[in-house]
């Protein structure tokens, strides 16, 4: 049995029915020939967007010339309310000069020093699971709940408990359903001065988060005034100085940046572990296997990591076949070819992880679950050249490292403690909200092992 896989809409619709599936789920909108297409091209009134799907191409756009392909500003109009200007939206020396505050935080021994607070939020996990034993268990919601305690350990060194990490959590659980990927402003281009049609309850619910965010963040601010911050990430990161300006962040700055680290670490992690949990109760032989290789847990430190092999390919495989994000744009800043074809100059460049993970033409049963691929000469050029569930180049996510400590050790812990099996009827179907999440959630049946 196949993974589930979201139907392919018909070949040629018309751009009011285009736009609706879109709204509704960015995966079903697409034609199937995008599975086995380099490019395609598409055109509407308001503008040209090319999906490249050849390695070559996504090299250029995102490693080689990353400069000459900034991130479009269509996409930023839907998440600007939360994120403001955080360097998931920024492009130039404004997002040049952001990472150079944020890198050092994710460098070096920072992973083994954040490692002790992941292995807290798993065992957490563990413990709240514990009474469920017998149920059928929305894992979306369980995988959300670990994946921000997780942030909050390592970021501001509080649990999921803490009151305000608690708003936290739930103001975004409701924004996260609520917000589309896209919305209008998307597919029409607007002067800045018009309004951004994004729905009132959408606005309200970012300026709460934002609120909390910045009670957090002026309280840690006023903590390393006074020296008694913990050294945690959030710590780090307001503390460290651009090393050619010698600026900082400053607190409307900081609020922006948490916001993206919630949304990329949280809600990027929970969607990649849920899916992960479906997997292996389809496959309950490979379930087995990452069971008893979950003993290792038995040696608690980072060295664990180390034995968790099996675990760590199962992740990769359920970040190829559901890509937490399932498409980045970029836009040509310059008139461009590709394979032969005139790419204009303001034209929307698609990168789709999602059909690149299954691109027909590159990987062996692209559909197919199969967490050995990663060790056979396909697998391993695939990897190097077609998968890219973090992006790639400059851009890449610099919690990359910390999502293949976090996923494996939480799947691990939670395999050797229960055993999870699919509930008939109930089998999820993938779409795309600000991450690949399922439509009506995954629920799975937890059983003690």
């Amino acid at each position: 049995m196949l993974p589930p896989k979201p139907p392919a809409r018909p070949d040629k619709v018309s751009l009011f029915r285009y736009l609706r599936l879109f709204r509704q789920d960015l995966l079903s909108a697409q034609p199937k020939r995008l599975y086995r297409a380099w490019m395609a091209e598409f055109r509407t009134p308001f503008f040209r967007s090319f999906l490249v799907n050849q390695p070559d191409l996504v090299e250029t756009v995102l490693k080689t010339r990353p400069d000459d392909f900034p991130k479009s500003g269509r996409i930023s109009e839907g998440l600007r309310p939360l994120l403001g200007n955080s360097v998931f939206l920024t492009n130039g020396e404004t997002w040049k000069r952001q990472r150079r505050i944020i890198d050092p935080s994710f460098e070096g021994g920072r992973l083994r020093d954040t490692f002790p607070a992941m292995w807290e939020a798993a065992q957490a996990c563990v413990t709240r699971l514990q009474g469920q034993v017998g149920q059928e268990v929305e894992f979306e919601e369980v995988t959300s709940h670990a994946a921000a305690d997780v942030i909050f350990r390592t970021l501001f060194s509080i649990p999921i408990e803490h009151e305000i990490a608690g708003q936290v959590f739930t103001r975004f659980r409701d924004y996260q359903r609520q917000q589309p990927l896209l919305n209008l402003a998307a597919f029409v281009p607007l002067p800045s001065w018009m309004p951004r049609f994004h729905a009132r309850q959408t606005k309200r619910a970012a300026k709460e988060i934002r609120g909390l965010i910045a009670q957090l963040t002026s309280t840690r601010m006023a903590e390393i005034e006074a020296g008694t911050a913990p050294d945690d990430l959030a710590t780090k990161i307001m503390t460290t100085k651009d090393p050619q300006t010698g600026e900082r962040f400053d607190t409307e700055e900081m609020i922006d940046q948490v916001a993206i680290f919630f949304l990329a670490g949280h809600e990027t992690s929970a969607s990649a572990l849920a899916w992960t949990l479906y997997l292996m109760a389809l496959y309950p032989e490979w379930q087995d296997r990452l069971a008893e290789e979950a003993n290792a847990l038995d040696q608690e430190g980072f060295g664990v990591m180390s034995k968790l092999r099996l675990s760590r390919d199962v992740f990769r495989e359920a970040l190829r076949l559901y890509p937490p994000v399932p498409m980045m744009v970029r836009e040509a800043s310059c008139p461009e070819k590709f394979r032969d074809r005139a790419v204009p100059k303001g034209a929307q460049i698609v990168l789709s992880p999602w059909h690149l993970h299954r691109q027909e033409r590159l990987w062996d049963n692209p559909d197919g679950f199969d967490p050995a691929r990663w060790h056979t000469e396909n697998g391993k050029t695939c990897q190097r050249t077609a998968y890219i569930p973090f992006s790639t180049g400059p851009r890449v996510c610099p919690g990359a490292g910390f999502a293949m400590v976090e996923g494996p050790l939480i799947l691990s812990m939670i395999l050797r403690r229960f055993r999870i099996e699919r509930v008939a009827g109930k089998d999820p179907v993938p779409v795309a909200h600000l991450t690949v999440r399922a439509a009506d959630g995954i629920w799975l049946r937890l059983v003690e092992r």
